[in-house]
């Protein structure tokens, strides 16, 4: 009597278990938006708001040349020039998975020298790479192609990309791990980190560990930005797979430090690392990208969260809690860059094989410098 009571006990527990681990599954799989309730900016002001550019194949980031020329990067390999319709071809970019062309960045002195900075994906005998190419932009045309720096490991996903200089002249670079964990914590690698270099590629003097490397222990950073007192920030992807999606972060960086991961995560701590600013906790995922300091305040891209999230500096340098706007309503959210004209331009990231396309994608949207916050 006692079996024939436990089969239909047994036979409820596993097909409850079988349904948890589908719905898990499949949430993850699908890389959908949490449903996480945060607050709302109270704003929906559209006439503030402008969609400048329709139909891109999956924008990764975009600068201003000295006539207001938009230049957008596409993942695929081509960099858009917006207002005349040029495009051009980047020499030897491979797109595999999150990997292709990435990041651009203009040379402080680009009215001078001309130089374009661009972080591409190649792949060569199987193996995934990245590397920092330097050129100079002749009108539509790439000339004088220097190596800034190769041989950072790269994957289909983990591999960084975002690239800004800094308010002391060096190039700071972000990569991902390469879905290799153990790389974040290990100093000789260059993946899971924060570079930091000179324009022409060379290590500067005071860097930590006499090498590239500007600080370590991350898992796949890919927004970096400067508030007005020279404070660098950035954004980082936390967990996913198995275990769950979040834990994403926003952190403070300082020169040498262990940002902790796989080791630590949210709110755990161990001594020789720092714990990130703010996080989006266990349950909510926002897979943040670009990163900009806009009126200040912190603005970052939700890609999973399909949001712009602000956030203002407090005292002591801690972070107010995110504000969300334009929640699931444009998609995946790539790129936050501010324009000379004080404007913010944001991206969409529709394309990217994880988001649902909507009509006109991929897109650019500009908020007006009197954007209502």
């Amino acid at each position: 009597m006692r079996f024939r009571f436990l089969i239909p006990v047994a036979i409820i527990v596993i097909v409850a278990g079988g349904a948890w681990w589908y719905r898990g599954a499949m949430s993850r799989f699908f890389f959908r938006p949490t449903d996480t309730v945060l607050e709302v900016a109270p704003n929906d002001d559209k006439k503030q708001l402008e969609i400048i550019a329709e139909n891109l194949d999956v924008p990764w980031d975009l600068v201003f040349l000295p006539d207001n020329e938009m230049v957008v990067s596409e993942r695929g390999g081509t960099l858009h020039f917006l207002k005349s319709g040029g495009r051009v071809t980047v020499p030897g970019v491979t797109e595999a998975g999150e990997g292709g062309l990435l990041g651009i960045v203009l040379h402080p002195k680009f009215a001078e020298n001309q130089w374009i900075y661009v972080y591409q994906t190649d792949k060569r005998g199987g193996i995934i790479r990245n590397r920092v190419v330097r050129y100079r932009l002749a009108g539509a045309k790439l000339e004088d192609e220097k190596v800034i720096i190769a041989n950072i490991p790269g994957a289909p996903y983990h591999d960084g990309g975002r690239m800004a200089f800094g308010p002391d002249g060096f190039l700071y670079i972000t990569t991902g791990d390469a879905s290799v964990s153990s790389n974040a914590q290990d100093k000789q690698t260059l993946a899971g980190k924060i570079l930091r270099l000179h324009d022409d590629g060379l290590v500067p003097a005071d860097n930590p560990f006499g090498t590239a490397v500007y600080s370590y222990g991350h898992r796949n950073p890919q927004g970096i930005a400067w508030d007005d007192a020279g404070t660098l920030w950035a954004t980082e992807h936390g967990r996913s797979g198995a275990t769950g999606s979040g834990y994403d972060e926003v952190n403070r960086i300082a020169r040498g430090e262990n940002y902790g991961w796989p080791i630590i995560q949210g709110d755990a701590a161990r001594a020789g690392m720092t714990r990130p600013v703010i996080h989006s906790g266990p349950d909510e995922t926002w897979a943040p990208s670009g990163l900009a300091f806009w009126r200040g305040r912190l603005f970052y891209a939700g890609l999973r969260g399909e949001a712009l999230y602000e956030t203002s500096i407090q005292n002591g340098g801690t972070l107010s809690k995110p504000r969300v706007h334009f929640r699931k309503e444009y998609g995946r959210l790539r790129a936050v860059v501010v324009g000379p004209d004080n404007a913010l331009y944001i991206t969409t990231s529709n394309k990217d094989d994880r988001g649902t396309v909507q009509a006109g994608d991929d897109k650019i949207i500009r908020l007006s410098p009197d954007y209502p916050l």
